[in-house]
């Protein structure tokens, strides 16, 4: 492939390849030469032109395939555009000989196609440049076109399409000779050139007047011939010509304007002209004879579906404002359509017409208008209603019968009604809460219109307004409950009208079927209303023959729509509910008989109804409330049901004795009948199989029935992926709704409520906008087949095959139509039983099943109706998964490769292909593995078989559905496949779509086949991946947009195997152009791809959308809605006009990937798209565009181009910009954009919070964007959203502004110190809150509101009490609202949403005082400030303004607090009920709780789940604050809330002491807390935990607290099993800090206990020892501790397990590991360093919880990982502080230490060997040891020091630990670093002093000598650091101490040594002056300590000075210097004479 990349055709390569690559070799040299053309230098070009056009003519003759002659015409055309032009007449004549040319045959017809590509190509490109040539060419082309065949015509009319757009007003002499010879193909017998022509004449209409002026109705008329008999494609191409050339001829184009004098055509002549297409159609000479059989002159369905298409064209063109302004005129006009008596012959024709109307109204006004106009629209529908509702009045009322023509109008009027009400219904339900102003605007009173309908006679009608209101209760659901209620009471009123009261039971169904749409549901009271009306309707049905029929179809419809409000409703009136339904069946077979003998037609048809019923709403009981099914109410609802089925074989006996017209009742009851089965489980019936299948068989075999009515559930039971061979993909067009019709199936989309009044209340189907049950008769046998494939499962061998024999039997007794009819049900039931079978995991049967089975499919592989083709290769793929045996189906193989080998007719190979792809699929590839080679070779024989093309796509299907389920091991028959792909891509006609759509799904198949080896660089996978990437393009290039659709899913599949090979820049443009495609699927396709390249590289797509918007500006042919917001704004103005689920959330998730990787970056770009999306309110008129205001300059040239306008009214300018304000669903995706913005940026970079900052990064960057800086627009942004319309984006703005609140309150504004940013934004904040309180504001709102109140008091920006007060007042009205108690408002909505506010309000309370109690706890701790004099009292004013008390905050929660803490308590309360276990639900108070009704227990628990944790935590504070509520419970006598003074406990509460409200509360409080933490689901916030843990520590400060938890020993264990179990689960470090704070009160609390304890004892027993009272303490006398019962046990437990956490070198398990590498100890963080010193002081204080034998339990743990904390922590720091930790471990070891153990008698031995071993351990652990060189030595030797003065009457005389200890103080004494020496000297000092001589005398001995040394040594290297003058002067504090503890006789000698050294420190006069300040440092301290010394001993320093002169006079000198005025008193002292002359040092002797 690379050689073909040369500007001139490789020819010498070409010669050598084979011929087979030939074609692609050229096509892949003509994809370069168009890259490489436009690109390449024009000299270039030039040079070699001549050789290029020669190469490029020759290549015209070489029949190359349609892709290829597409390039080729173009290249040409772009050569001589660039390049020379001289011979482009030469090759254009060239071109014109070839099509003049007589050889017609095949060989020859490339040629000819590819010549007449070039002429259109070389007019298109040059235009008015190729002068007068055109006239010949014109008449040579259309010559070409009278001869040619099917494919020569399609092209020449894309030539002629091409030259005209070219030629613009040039070519007029010629546009009647072509209209002419294009028009009457417009009827030709192919498809393809249909739309060929019709894209030729609406390329024509441009410039052509004549079209639209003299021969509009002429057009008109051949379009509606054209639509006869059409396909999908040739429907939606002359829609569009029609549709244009209508909206043309109303509104002329500017320029044909200007030329000739037009008369316009007015809107009604042109309205008028389409209605003749939809009501009589093309109707002339062309019909066929079949149709005029069908039912005489009623219109072709295809003429209305297309016409229908046409207007929606229409009225796009015409626009948005178009529309707008003509709407009344438009609604009237297509509301006449459907009141035409031809457009509704029969009930199925009126639906279809139905259909056809609100689609156009749906596409029209759904799609242009804004909000605002869409507003408009609907006052003009109810207007419309309220007009044809009073002439049925009239007429209805008209008694003396005059008006006998009203009749019709009234039946007529009924679907204007249909048609109108739907579409004001979805009007309302899109705009969602926007449409409040519709609603309320009393002078529109839409509601009292909609309702006024429910009156009318057609049911239908009535229906439809039912179904409106349910529209308008779901968008607006505070509309609800009021409706529900008007309709109860007009039901009550008007009892006696048959109308009111079908009308309005229906109304009342349907709302209550919309309450599941509505979260905040209705009071529980509405199911008891409703049930009362129900029970009243049904028992008075009897009462009155005249309304008998509509009471009890009333009664039951509300009962059914009663069971779908769900379990918690309907479980109160199930008893009722179950008697209700064994009285409408008689009781026994006897009853049964005995009913048969009775009663009239009128009865019958009454009880028919009534069982229907009752069996409807039981269905509806069973789908809905699942989890009341329990087998007991099964059983009892069998009851009914089996009497049902038993009275089902009495029916045709009663319908012959009464007359047929009950078969329609009877046929209800069936359907009923099978719809409740199927849901049961078959167990429950199997008794009555036999009779059941016997009518199932019936019922889908056309038994009794003479109609030849087809199941609708066969598509939906094939596979999705055969939607090729059935044509189903139309149910993924636009024109979905109304294309339905067309399908070949009975009634086939003819779905409307009429047909089943109980869908108004079931769920809507996904992607349907209105539930459309299909008429009866269909809708039972779809029924029975659903159920057969349920039963079959289930049934006996036997049965089976009779079954599968029978149905074989049936198929050949039928002929004809029927026999097609017959088959199809079923196939259908045979399918829907396999699926069954394989659901179930069971077999089919033994070997004589299969046979009939077999044979009953086989015969339908070769049936001429493809539908039952796809079905019986689906079936038997189905039963090979099902049989699942080798043999098998080797057998069913084999046998189609033998009729594939042998058979000539397409019929079976069609069938037989599939049959093979259907094997494959359904074994997968290991199954069908050894047929593999067969199958793929029959099927590549097949697809190239050109003489058909439906073999070619049958065949091509199923080799796609092959490689698919193969996987790998097809890879070694890739390179055929994709070769045979490649071939047939370039050869076959693109007319036929089907075949280029299957070789799309076999590429992609064969891509994923070989998936990741794409990226290879192998020879063989570069020419794969290069083949593939060649067949993509050329689909890329195909017209049609499904074959397009599948080129992208294909380049979809290449970038995600291979992204380096798909080339972008050429893929994005190509993707942008297809969003605006006409044809959903394409845009499904484009946006899917964008989301996979949005993943990963979102940069480069909106890059290269970006330049193709460059490059659409500068030429006019690509039309492109991208502006200045890029591809996102693209985007978003998609999610406007989307209305497919798929698509939309597509787009959802695109936009969040490139937010993602982009919105940081490009921040502002980012803020602005979702700001201008969120600043279109609904108060823009309808179709605004959201452009940013421009400038006043323009309004001039607005002048100018409104005069403009007035003419063309369709400027090119209304194309590029979005034509509609974004919708609130728009909005609402902005606003959460908005969240996701902040959250990136919060985790992209902390400077997007710091105003500072980014202040300083702007002006270093000003390209630099930081989110700071947008702060004023994001609180704008939230401001919009919050005060909106719409709820759900009112919702979405308070989230937004609740986060901005969060991330930006502690943002301080640095001009203004001790301020926050936030601050200059509170009124806005207020104002967005305020509206939230409102009282007509749904309660999710509220509550939202109440949770960014909270957030926002609670952030501490405001610090002002006034600025405070605002937002403050709103959550004290909401207080005063939640103390009204239950039932004081009127509700609109259900008791939880009540609980939920109430809940809100409390949880913010909570909120908000637990932060004042913070603020309040901070202020105390810090010091206060002192008073401030009177003097500076000017600035008084300035400061007192924001200094606040510092308790400020707690002064407005402190008035609120006795109520809000009495709720708190009562919530608490509740929600400790709540939380118990099902098995507990007996306790639970009957009437609820405070907060909660018992209805609606289940969604409350949800509401409480949400905010038990903050109001814990507040309960908490508040109780501990006040002593446990000492101070209320004097006001406050009982503690119940008031106001449920009916709870038992109120009579008692009086009299209960304070202790007992203590247990209680702490038993509440306790209680909720261990629930929680006992297993907090993994998605509880952490923050509850966290508020859980802060609750309990709070409550057990308070001392009441500590005393229930320590008299309570069990619960103080479960409290700490519990916490163990949190710290397994949840890693937060702030978690286990707060757990060890848990911890450490739960240990104080029994430790004050057994103080207590000890107290009282002590005063009875008088005082004896301290550990008598050994029963208190753990371990008793023997030393247990029982795990479960001991508190210390469980305190150890959970310690060690924090321990090893943090320091996993603490286990000894981990160090006998063989894996185990010894870590150097590291710096714990600063989290976990604090964790673990707590950790170690609770340990530490647990022995003083033990007896004295239960100490020796725990104390060699307890030491053992004290002292191994000590070894892990104790690492030097910079700043040489002890780590924590390590101060911690030593605290812990002094504590143990010096405890009272060591007194007690018994344990004497253990307790020594203890201290001695422990000591041992930290000499071992301080070993200098170069693995640990950051060893602090000053930790370890005070932990030995610590034993050594601690413990030393257990140390004296152990030689082996004196002599270690020895060692480590002479290591730090010899140590390097002063710092270790002071410590060192500090410590020996303590260890010489210590009182026990004993230990001290060897220490002294060992060590002082070495003092002496180092001391004396300093004289040499005076200290450089004040560190080091520390350690000097520490050493001779300690030899002071020394001197003064020696004895008198002694002291000389001790003198002798000190005094020399210090007199060594001096220095002589003269170097004072020149020495650093430290030596000075030493001179001064040596100097005083002398002067010291002296006068304390002075005799003793007499002789040590006397002995040595040189001593004397530098001390001499030295004082001297010192004190120059004391000289005298000076010498006088030191002329004593000196006794002793020679000091000599003796320390053997003792001194003490």
């Amino acid at each position: 492939m690379e050689l073909a990349h040369s500007l001139l055709l490789n020819e010498d390569a070409l010669a050598q390849i084979t011929e087979a690559k030939r074609p692609v070799f050229v096509f892949e040299w003509l994809r370069f030469l168009d890259k490489v053309l436009v690109a390449a230098n024009k000299v270039d070009v030039k040079e070699k032109q001549k050789k290029l056009v020669e190469q490029l003519t020759g290549l015209i003759s070489s029949a190359p395939g349609p892709p290829t002659r597409k390039l080729l015409a173009k290249n040409l055309a772009t050569l001589y555009s660039i390049g020379d032009t001289f011979t482009v007449f030469q090759t254009l004549d060239k071109c014109n000989d070839i099509i003049k040319s007589k050889d017609d045959t095949p060989a020859y017809l490339p040629t000819k196609l590819a010549a007449v590509a070039c002429v259109g190509a070389f007019y298109e490109k040059m235009g008015r440049m190729l002068g007068s040539s055109f006239p010949d060419t014109i008449n040579n082309l259309l010559k070409a076109l009278k001869s040619a065949e099917s494919q020569g015509r399609g092209e020449i009319l894309l030539s002629l399409q091409k030259v005209l757009g070219g030629l613009g007003g040039a070519a007029a002499s010629c546009h009647r000779d072509i209209y002419k010879n294009a028009r009457s193909l417009l009827t030709d017998r192919s498809m393809a050139v249909r739309c060929a022509v019709a894209k030729c004449l609406l390329e024509l209409q441009n410039e052509a007047v004549f079209m639209w002026t003299t021969e509009l109705e002429n057009m008109a008329t051949m379009c509606f011939k054209a639509l006869e008999g059409s396909n999908y494609g040739v429907r939606v191409a002359v829609a569009k010509l029609l549709g244009t050339v209508m909206a043309t001829a109303l509104m002329p184009k500017q320029a044909a304007v200007m030329r000739q004098n037009v008369k316009r055509a007015s809107l009604e002549e042109v309205l008028e002209l389409m209605a003749t297409g939809f009501l009589r159609g093309g109707s002339g000479f062309l019909k066929s004879g079949g149709e005029m059989l069908k039912g005489g002159g009623s219109v072709s369905r295809e003429v209305r579906v297309g016409v229908t298409q046409a207007y929606v064209v229409f009225v796009t063109t015409l626009g948005g404002q178009w529309l707008e302004r003509n709407f009344a005129t438009f609604l009237s006009h297509v509301l006449d359509l459907v009141s035409h008596p031809r457009a509704t012959q029969t009930h199925v024709e009126a639906v279809y017409s139905r259909r056809c109307v609100s689609f156009m109204l749906r596409a029209t006004l759904g799609g242009l208008l804004g909000e605002k106009a869409q507003i408009a629209a609907g006052k003009e529908i109810c207007q419309a209603i309220g007009k044809q509702m009073r002439a049925v009045e009239a007429v209805v009322n008209d008694i003396s019968g005059e008006n006998k023509a009203g009749a019709a109008d009234v039946s007529a009027s009924q679907h204007v009604m249909v048609c109108a009400l739907k579409e004001l219904g979805s009007l309302v339900q899109s705009l969602s809460a926007t449409a409040s102003p519709l609603i309320q605007e009393p002078s529109i009173g839409l509601l009292e219109t909609v309702t006024s309908v429910l009156l009318h006679p057609s049911m239908a009608a009535r229906l439809a307004a039912a179904w409106c209101l349910r529209c308008v209760a779901v968008a607006l659901p505070y509309q609800l409950t009021p409706l529900l209620d008007r309709c109860a009471e007009r039901i009550n009123n008007l009892k006696s009208s048959p109308e009111a009261v079908s009308g309005y039971s229906f109304a009342m169904a349907a709302l209550l079927g919309g309450v599941h749409q509505c979260p905040l549901g209705i009071p529980h009271s509405k199911g008891k209303l409703v049930v009362s009306i129900a029970e009243d309707l049904l028992r008075t049905a009897a009462q009155n023959s005249r309304l008998s029929l509509q009471r009890t179809q009333a009664g039951w419809l509300l009962l059914g729509s009663l069971m779908t409000l769900g379990p918690s409703l309907v479980r109160y009136h199930l008893p009722k509910m179950l008697l209700l339904w064994r009285n409408v069946f008689p009781r026994s077979q006897k009853e049964l008989e005995a009913e048969k003998a009775r009663g009239d037609a009128f009865t019958w048809q009454v009880t028919l109804e009534g069982r229907a019923g009752a069996l409807c709403a039981m269905r509806s009981f069973v789908a809905h409330c699942p989890e009341l099914l329990t087998e007991d109410i099964i059983r009892r609802l069998m009851t009914p049901i089996e009497c049902a089925m038993t009275m089902m074989s009495h029916v045709p006996a009663i319908i012959k004795v009464h007359g047929a017209h009950l078969k329609a009742s009877a046929a209800m009851v069936r359907l009923r009948l099978y719809d409740i089965l199927a849901l049961l489980p078959p167990k429950t019936y199997e008794g009555s199989f036999n009779a059941l299948l016997r009518e199932l068989v019936a019922e889908f075999t056309l038994t009794d029935n003479s109609a030849n009515t087809t199941t609708s559930l066969l598509r939906s039971l094939c596979h999705y992926d055969d939607s090729v061979l059935m044509g189903s993909w139309l149910q993924e067009t636009d024109h979905k709704s109304i294309e339905d019709q067309l399908q070949p199936n009975s009634a086939s989309g003819s779905g409307a409520l009429e047909h089943d009044p109980s869908s108004i209340y079931l769920r809507v189907p996904v992607g349907e906008a209105i539930p459309g049950p299909l008429p009866l008769g269909v809708s039972v046998i779809d029924a029975s087949v659903a159920l057969f494939g349920v039963v079959f499962p289930h049934v006996s061998f036997k049965h089976r095959l009779q079954m599968l024999d029978h149905f074989a039997e049936c198929v050949k007794q039928a002929k004809g139509v029927r026999q097609q009819a017959v088959q199809l049900n079923i196939f259908t039931a045979v399918l829907s039983a396999l699926k069954g079978l394989a659901e179930n995991k069971s077999t089919l049967g033994p070997e004589e099943v299969r046979k009939s089975a077999l044979a009953l499919v086989m015969g339908a592989l070769d049936n001429p109706n493809p539908i039952l083709r796809c079905a019986a290769g689906e079936a038997l793929g189905r039963m090979a998964q099902v049989v699942g045996e080798a043999t098998f189906i080797a057998r069913m193989a084999q046998t189609s490769f033998d009729k594939l080998k042998s058979a000539r007719d397409v019929v079976s190979r069609t069938g037989h292909s599939l049959a093979l792809g259907c094997l494959h699929r359904y074994v997968g590839g290991i199954g069908s593995g050894q047929h593999l080679k067969t199958s793929v070779s029959i099927l590549l024989a097949l697809a190239q078989d050109g003489s058909s093309h439906e073999v070619q796509t049958w065949a091509l299907h199923s080799l796609a559905l092959i490689v698919d389920s193969s996987g790998p091991m097809y890879r070694g028959y890739v390179e055929p496949t994709l070769s045979l792909v490649l071939t047939l891509l370039l050869t076959v006609p693109p007319s036929h779509t089907e075949v280029h759509q299957c070789l799309g799904r076999c590429l992609g198949a064969l891509i994923t086949t070989v998936g990741p080896e794409l990226q290879g660089n192998g020879a063989t996978i570069s020419t794969i991946r290069s083949s593939c990437l060649v067949g993509c393009a050329i689909m890329q290039d195909h017209s049609d947009s499904l074959v397009q659709a599948a080129a992208i899913s294909c380049l979809q599949q290449l970038h995600m195997f291979a992204p380096r090979h798909v080339n972008l820049s050429s893929l994005v443009p190509c993707l942008c152009v297809h969003l605006c495609s006409s044809h959903l699927l394409l845009r499904r396709a484009a946006v899917a791809c964008l989301r996979q390249l949005a993943q990963r590289e979102a940069a480069e797509v909106c890059a290269y959308a970006m330049s193709l918007a460059k490059r659409a500006g500068d030429s006019t042919s690509i039309k492109l809605n991208i502006t200045e917001t890029g591809l996102e704004g693209v985007l978003f103005g998609m999610l406007d006009r989307e209305t497919d689920r798929k698509l939309c959330s597509d787009i959802h998730d695109t936009l969040g990937h490139m937010l993602s990787s982009l919105a940081v970056e490009k921040l502002s770009h980012w803020l602005k798209l979702c700001k201008d999306v969120l600043a279109a309110t609904t108060d823009v008129g309808g179709a605004v565009t959201f452009e940013v205001e421009k400038d006043e300059e323009d309004s001039e040239k607005k002048d100018e181009m409104d005069d403009d306008t007035m003419f063309t009214g369709l400027g090119e300018d209304d194309k590029s910009k979005p034509s509609v304000a974004p919708r609130w669903v728009t909005r609402v995706f902005a606003a959460d954009c908005l969240c996701r913005i902040i959250l990136l940026c919060e985790n992209a970079d902390k400077a997007h919070f710091d105003l500072a900052t980014a202040r300083s990064a702007k002006a270093k960057n000003p390209k630099g964007d930081l989110l700071v800086l947008h702060l004023s627009d994001l609180i704008r942004m939230a401001f919009m959203a919050a005060t909106d319309h719409s709820n759900q984006l009112r919702m979405a703005g308070l989230q937004a502004l609740e986060d901005i609140i969060k991330k930006f309150a502690s943002v301080p504004e640095p001009e203004f110190p001790g301020h926050v940013i936030l601050e200059q934004y509170q009124a806005n904040v207020g104002a967005a809150l305020r509206p939230a309180f409102s009282p007509d504001t749904p309660s999710d709102i509220t509550a939202k509101a109440c949770q960014v109140c909270s957030t926002w008091i609670g952030s501490g920006v405001v610090s002002d009490l006034n600025d405070l007060r605002r937002v403050h007042n709103l959550l004290v009205s909401s207080l005063d609202k939640v103390q009204a108690g239950k039932g004081s408002s009127s509700q609109l909505y259900s008791e939880s949403a009540t609980t939920m506010e109430k809940l809100a309000v409390l949880k913010a309370w909570a909120e908000v005082y637990v932060v004042a109690m913070k603020v309040k706890k901070e202020a105390e701790s810090k010091p206060a400030k002192p008073v401030r004099s009177v003097d500076d009292d000017e600035d008084e004013e300035d400061v007192g303004t924001d200094v606040l008390p510092p308790d400020s905050l707690i002064t407005l929660v402190q008035p609120e607090l006795p109520s809000l803490s009495r709720l708190w308590l009562a919530m608490l309360r509740d929600y400790a009920l709540l939380t118990l276990p099902a098995e507990f639900s007996s306790q639970l108070p009957p009437d609820g709780g405070a907060f909660y009704t018992p209805e609606t227990i289940d969604t409350a628990r949800i509401h409480y789940r949400g905010s038990w944790a903050p109001v814990l935590h507040a309960v908490a504070l508040w109780l501990s604050s006040t002593g446990f509520g000492v101070d209320e419970e004097k006001e406050e006598v009982s503690s119940v809330p008031s106001k449920s003074p009916a709870l038992p406990q109120g009579a008692l509460s009086s009299v209960k002491t304070f202790e007992e409200i203590v247990k209680d509360r702490m038993h509440l409080m306790l209680g909720v807390s261990i629930e929680f933490l006992c297993f907090p689901r993994p998605e509880e916030p952490i923050e509850h935990v966290m508020s859980c843990l802060q609750a309990l520590y709070t409550l057990l400060e308070c001392h009441c607290a500590k005393t229930h938890i320590a008299e309570d020993q069990l619960l103080a264990v479960e409290l700490l099993n519990v916490l163990h179990r949190l710290l397994l689960t949840r890693d937060p470090p702030a978690v286990q800090l707060q757990v060890s704070a848990v911890v450490q009160e739960t240990i104080r609390a029994a430790q004050d206990h057994l103080q207590l304890q000890k107290m009282s004892n002590g005063k009875e027993e008088g005082g004896e020892k301290d550990f008598q009272p050994g029963s208190l303490r753990e371990g008793g006398d023997t030393g247990e501790l029982v795990p479960g019962k001991s508190l210390v046990f469980a305190a150890m437990e959970l310690l060690v397990f924090i321990l090893v956490r943090h320091l996993p070198q603490l286990n000894t398990r981990v160090k006998e590991s063989p894996s185990h590498v010894p870590l150097r100890p590291q710096r714990l963080p600063e989290e976990s360093a604090r964790l673990v010193a707590n950790t170690v002081s609770i340990l530490a204080e647990l022995p003083s919880l033990c007896s004295p034998a239960g100490s020796m339990t725990i104390l060699p743990t307890a030491l053992y990982l004290i002292t191994g904390v000590l070894r892990e922590t104790a690492l030097k720091t910079s700043d040489n502080l002890v780590p924590l930790p390590a101060s911690a471990a030593l605290q812990g070891i002094k504590t143990i230490i010096t405890s009272p153990l060591a007194r007690v008698e018994g344990i004497q031995t253990q307790w020594s060997s203890l201290v001695r071993s422990s000591l041992a351990s930290v000499l071992e652990y301080s070993q200098p040891d170069e693995s640990r060189p950051d060893m602090d030595e000053v930790s370890m030797l005070t932990a030995i020091t610590l034993f050594l003065l601690s413990a030393s009457s257990e140390l004296v005389g152990v030689t082996v630990l004196q002599k270690g200890c020895m060692d480590r103080f002479r290591n730090a004494l010899n140590s390097s670093d002063p710092v270790v020496q002071t410590r060192c000297y500090q410590l020996l000092l303590s260890v010489f002093q210590h009182s026990n001589r004993a230990l001290s005398t060897p220490y002294i001995h060992a060590l002082a000598p070495l003092m002496v040394e180092k001391l004396k040594a300093v004289e040499r290297s005076r200290p450089g650091t004040a560190a080091e003058l520390q350690a000097v002067q520490e050493g001779i504090r300690v030899l002071e101490n020394l001197v003064g503890m020696g004895e008198e006789q002694n002291r000389v000698q001790l003198l002798a040594l000190l005094v020399p050294t210090l007199i060594s420190y001096l220095l002589d006069e003269n170097a004072i002056s020149s020495a650093p300040q430290v030596s000075k440092g030493l001179h001064d301290f040596a100097l005083q300590n002398l002067m010291r010394i002296g006068p304390l001993y002075p005799a003793a320093f007499k002789i040590v000075i006397g002995a040595a002169p040189e001593l004397k006079t530098r001390l001499e000198s030295a004082v001297r210097a010192n004190q120059a005025s004391s000289k005298a008193k000076a010498a006088a002292r030191q002329a004593q004479p000196a006794a002793q002359t020679a000091p000599t040092i003796k320390l053997k002797t003792s001194f003490f």
